[in-house]
């Protein structure tokens, strides 16, 4: 398939992603953790912090009452009794410094533990076999995957921990001072122009409703933030899917000297970044009215609402620092919302895209198995059936001139095509990887069979990993790999074995291929199906890779997908794949996503 990327048109919906409520998110998030390796030590980091939260909100409201006799020696002018309560400020505070910096330690491993889950299951779930090929065909949500698997993961973990511990403390304290502001604020009696009434708790209801107030305004002013984080993401991972994808491909651009034109379409992707930037800091500024408002007059409102018992002379001045002190504690615990607003809507839109892809890659398996139409089954006896197999390719259908082709044991076999014919939709097919279609495709049972691409993949490592792969770098010895190298014209490559590289940037196009069939001979399937990956050779490294294929897998089944034979009999069957002009593509049957 041909990269793909984002059309501008997704982008305001989070593109593509399965839509679902808070509940269910937060449903699968748990889950995720429920079935992790490391769900026991999360919980008990989790005690942790939450008993470290506990005593440290205890301390507070120690230190809360602390301020009575303090500032009370303060007014009285008490040296001795002002000593005395400063030794015991610097014992409150020793105990909670230890507790804070517990906290802080407990709290950032936290962090690594939920993005150590997160992350390990996101990559399980995507590189389960075939999903994340099937994702990537499935729309805008299969496109730069690495972005959802990684930054999305890591910013979800942070938040989610910065934000739950922040959550837990501030009702914690609140339950802890709600009683200490009700107590002083306790059987006072308002006296307004010969009118006397009382408000049991009045200060902590001044408290909540003053909280109340900027928690609704910053949910009215701040809730497209959600929206326009999403937005902002959406763009940056297209931004990185450009530069990613113009890095990859700078040989080609430099010699076409495309760069002013490449410069051109990644400016596009700056300026739709910086649009939806803008709309976020327009949306973050408007929120800043809202919450540095009330900040400010945050200053002077506990002395607002304590003034009426302190000027009626139910308060000492120690008592009215206490009264403010508790005030601003559960104000703060109630404005906790207001505050942490901005990073709740960001936090929002991560969790939106984490969980919407792992349900997209879970969903794959379901999407796949109710649009299948190419019937997939393992042949009773010892061969490939392809049995009036039909092919719909995204704007035609394609199909097998022979009705029913049987590649029997032993067989050599070439299947070739019109000229501008996707034979690749053909090799997908066998493989399980383009289910879209008709007919049936039967693969032997039980037996060794390898599907090989007609670009050859080496994963990042030494050369003899890359020869041994997937089996690991132990699964061949020395000898082997090195006689494999000699037999297909990579001798100066022997001593590189335990050489690191990018191999699909050290080689040739050819001295990849010839790397890819010296990998085939070591690994002897017993069948083999061949993408186009004999086609375009150069005579030399032809006829070493035919070699192997006549005298080393002697005794393997070999399809060749790919272009007429030349000449030298390698291929004892040829079969045909060729247009059907009665079919439909699968935009016209519109399959979406394809």
């Amino acid at each position: 398939m041909a990269e793909q990327k984002p059309s501008r048109s997704t982008a305001t919906s989070v593109a593509g992603e399965v839509e679902a409520g808070l509940l269910s998110q937060l449903r699968v998030i748990l889950d995720i953790y429920w079935i992790s390796p490391v769900r026991n030590r999360l919980i008990l980091m989790i005690l942790g912090v939450v008993s470290i939260i506990i005593v440290t909100s205890a301390g507070q409201v120690l230190l809360n009452r602390w301020n009575v006799p303090f500032y009370d020696s303060l007014s009285r002018r008490d040296f001795p009794a002002f000593v005395d309560q400063l030794m015991v400020f610097f014992a409150i505070a020793s105990v909670l410094l230890v507790f804070n910096v517990a906290q802080t330690w407990l709290n950032q491993m936290t962090r690594l533990k939920l993005r150590e889950g997160l992350t390990r299951d996101l990559v399980g779930e995507w590189l389960e076999p075939r999903r994340a090929f099937k994702l990537s065909n499935s729309g805008p949500i299969g496109v730069n995957p690495d972005q959802r698997l990684h930054e999305d993961a890591r910013h979800l973990s942070e938040m989610s921990t910065d934000l739950g511990f922040g959550l837990l403390q501030a009702t914690i304290l609140l339950v802890s001072f709600i009683g200490v502001l009700w107590t002083f604020s306790s059987g006072f009696v308002f006296n307004v122009y010969g009118y006397s009434f009382s408000i049991p708790g009045y200060m902590v209801w001044a408290a909540i409703l003053y909280a109340a107030s900027a928690s609704w305004l910053s949910w009215l002013v701040g809730r497209k933030l959600i929206r326009y984080n999403a937005d902002r993401y959406q763009k940056e991972s297209e931004l990185r899917f450009s530069l990613m994808r113009v890095n990859e491909h700078i040989d080609a651009i430099s010699l076409y000297r495309g760069e002013a034109d490449e410069n051109r379409r990644i400016g596009f992707d700056i300026d739709s970044l910086l649009s939806a930037i803008r709309l976020l800091v327009t949306a973050l500024t408007q929120l800043t009215w809202v919450t540095s408002g009330y900040g400010w007059i945050t200053i002077v409102a506990p002395i607002l609402v304590a003034a009426p018992v302190y000027f009626a002379g139910n308060l000492s001045f120690g008592g009215l620092m206490a009264a403010i002190g508790a005030f601003n504690q559960v104000h703060d615990a109630l404005k906790w919302f207001v505050n942490n607003f901005g990073a709740i809507a960001d936090w929002r839109a991560t969790l939106l895209r984490v969980t919407s892809f792992r349900q997209a890659v879970q969903a794959t398996d379901i999407k796949n198995s109710v649009e299948q139409r190419i019937k997939f089954t393992q042949s009773e006896t010892n061969e490939i059936v392809l049995d009036k197999l039909k092919i719909t390719a995204p704007r035609e259908t394609v199909r097998l001139k022979e009705k029913k082709a049987v590649v029997k044991e032993g067989e050599r076999v070439l299947i070739t095509s019109e000229p501008g014919i996707d034979r690749t939709l053909l090799f997908r097919a066998m493989a399980g990887l383009w289910p879209w279609g008709a007919g049936s495709v039967s693969l032997p049972a039980n037996t060794n069979i390898l599907f090989m691409p007609r670009l050859p993949y080496f994963p990042p490592g030494s050369l003899r990993e890359a020869m041994s792969y997937p089996v690991g770098k132990d699964g061949f010895s020395d000898e082997e790999l090195v006689s494999a190298l000699h037999e297909l014209g990579l001798t100066r490559l022997e001593p590189m074995l335990d050489f690191r590289a990018r191999w699909d940037r050290e080689l040739s196009d050819d001295e990849q291929r010839s790397l890819a069939f010296a990998r085939l001979k070591l690994h002897k399937p017993t069948w083999v199906v061949i993408d186009e990956a004999l086609d375009g050779m150069e005579k030399d490294a032809y006829e070493r890779v035919t070699a192997v294929l006549r005298d080393d897998l002697a005794k393997s089944t070999v399809v060749h997908i790919g272009r007429e034979d030349k000449n030298d009999h390698v291929f004892s069957k040829v079969l045909h794949f060729v247009s059907d002009p009665s079919g439909h593509g699968l935009e016209e049957e519109g399959i979406a996503g394809v």
